[in-house]
């Protein structure tokens, strides 16, 4: 274990960035990106800095687009295809959503694509 983005993520094929702030009470949107800036800049400079240039990135942390977005734009050196974003709890919430209202088991629902945040 390491504290040290550089040492962690040194020669790394795949990366899954799962540390992003989470949103607490009265706190605004603003206040949670600047803090999630900081996290997937940093981890963004050491991916390009030390992993291999083939590393896979999957970002979980939400809002999982934009940190993904944010880590990518500081890795100019790893191609913009190796990052993803983890958005499986969006794609549950927009089934359940349309299974409701269409009145249908939510198995049924089937085909849906989601993205941006």
């Amino acid at each position: 274990p390491t504290a040290s983005p550089e040492e962690a993520f040194k020669d790394v094929a795949a990366a899954f960035l799962v540390g992003a702030m989470p949103r607490r009470e009265g706190m605004e949107r603003k206040d949670l990106l600047s803090a999630n800036v900081r996290i997937f800049k940093e981890q963004g400079q050491a991916l390009d800095k030390v992993a291999r240039k083939d590393v896979k990135v999957l970002v979980v942390g939400n809002p999982a687009n934009t940190n993904a977005f944010i880590c990518a734009k500081y890795a100019p050196s790893i191609p913009k295809e190796n990052f993803t974003a983890m958005t499986r709890l969006d794609q549950n919430r927009a089934q359940s959503q349309l299974a409701a209202k269409i009145g249908v088991p939510v198995q049924d629902v089937k085909n849906v694509i989601i993205w941006g945040n």
